[in-house]
């Protein structure tokens, strides 16, 4: 008698896996409805209603944007977005689009720089692995608001497990079809989107730098993130950055030669002219600050100046690469750069200076990626910077919840206590 062979378990896993292909399939429509929800959403924004003194950029015979001004220039710092993009997160994205929306309109910004982190599309929490859905709503939105605006890439922006990578993801940001994105695409330099911003004055002096700086991901040993171990910035990086630096100093020698000497009396402090940086992961100086303040009872010493915030984060407090690099050595070298902005660490927003160098983290935006955090709000903002027409610049953090954010929906009702 011929024996005949069970196909039921054949059967099972048929059954399993065309579930599987129709959750994925229904997941996909889901989200596809859920982009078109939120794109609805971001136009109902009012774009912004600039001066008639308002800044526009050029660019210049080396690729990059740079604005002139005998003003000073208003620089809107955000970070840390993290906006799904999937059909779990859609009140949280609605919340953090409100608030930039509600920040940028109010100040009215020459730039807004966001340093990263500005997708997280993690599937269990946003409903998809598809980070391009969070880039493009949020690309949509500054278009929408119509300020110029540039960007720094976070780890979370392109998780191993994500659809796009990161040079994938960097050319939706270098779109030519953009009007005000300023983000430039670097060529061969590790990373991407190393680049700058320059401010000149009518004399065609360089009065300001935008440093804007990839510090990666993750390290190879550490892929997904899970021991967040964190890469960091490599050298063919700084030299970028050290060749710009000297660039700028041998446009502004240019000029200052060919002026009279009653004149280069007026313009010689821009012989050195200063620069600010941005990035998405803090620097291991910061932590070298961090820890020598509190090991020194939260008391200034001869390298560190405590300038204002708070420390909200626990464990490591300050998550940077744990490996040495040689950039704020550089950043020293040159004299340049005064100010390192970055974000990384949500509940961080307090501001050192070490060894004369102003470190300050950025108010985080998050609504999703930590736990109850949608529920808080002392840690939420902006940051204002100022530059004066000689490179000097002022810093102010600001929180999301003033009156003088008014948002075009209603704000949520947070915890503005730290603890």
């Amino acid at each position: 008698m011929r024996k005949t062979k069970n196909r039921k378990p054949l059967i099972i896993c048929g059954i399993i896996a065309v579930s599987f292909l129709l959750l994925l399939l229904l997941a996909a429509i889901a989200n596809r409805i859920n982009e078109h929800s939120m794109n609805s959403y971001i136009d109902s924004f009012p774009p912004i209603e600039y001066s008639a003194d308002r800044l526009t950029p050029c660019k210049d015979e080396n690729g990059y944007y740079s604005f002139t001004a005998d003003r000073d220039v208003k620089v809107l710092h955000l970070t840390d977005i993290h906006i799904g993009g999937g059909i779990l997160s859609i009140k949280e994205d609605k919340k953090a689009i409100n608030a930039v929306a509600a920040m940028i309109s109010a100040e009215k910004p020459d730039l807004v720089i966001i340093t990263g982190d500005i997708s997280f599309a993690v599937p269990y929490i946003s409903g998809t692995v598809n980070n391009a859905i969070a880039h493009r709503i949020f690309i949509r939105l500054m278009e929408r608001l119509g300020a110029y605006w540039t960007i720094t890439l976070g780890n979370h922006d392109s998780e191993a497990y994500n659809y796009h990578g990161r040079a994938s993801v960097s050319k939706m940001y270098s779109d030519p079809d953009m009007k005000y994105c300023l983000f430039t695409e670097d060529g061969d330099l590790s990373g991407e989107g190393n680049h700058l911003i320059n401010v000149k004055n009518s004399k065609g002096f360089i009065t300001e730098t935008f440093y804007i700086i990839d510090t990666h991901s993750y390290t190879d040993k550490d892929p997904l993130g899970i021991k967040w171990d964190y890469d960091y910035v490599k050298e063919d990086q700084i030299e970028w950055y050290r060749a710009a630096v000297e660039s700028v100093q041998a446009n502004n020698l240019l000029i200052f030669n060919s002026l009279s000497e009653s004149e280069q009396a007026e313009y010689r402090e821009l012989l050195n002219p200063k620069s600010l940086m941005f990035m998405h992961i803090p620097l291991r100086e910061v932590k070298a600050a961090y820890d020598e303040y509190v090991n020194n009872d939260r008391q200034n010493t001869d390298n560190v100046e405590y300038i204002e915030g708070n420390d909200g984060e626990v464990d490591e407090i300050v998550y940077c690469s744990r490996t040495d690099e040689n950039l704020f050595e550089t950043i020293l070298e040159l004299g340049s750069t005064k100010a390192l902005f970055y974000g990384h660490d949500h509940l961080n927003n307090f501001v050192l200076k070490y060894k004369g160098i102003t470190l300050s983290y950025g108010y985080s935006m998050d609504y999703l990626a930590y736990s109850g955090i949608d529920k808080e709000g002392f840690q939420r903002g902006c940051t204002v910077i100022i530059c004066g027409t000689n490179g000097d610049a002022e810093i102010t953090h600001e929180n999301y919840y003033q009156d003088k954010y008014p948002s075009l929906y209603e704000k949520e009702t947070v915890d503005m206590s730290k603890d």
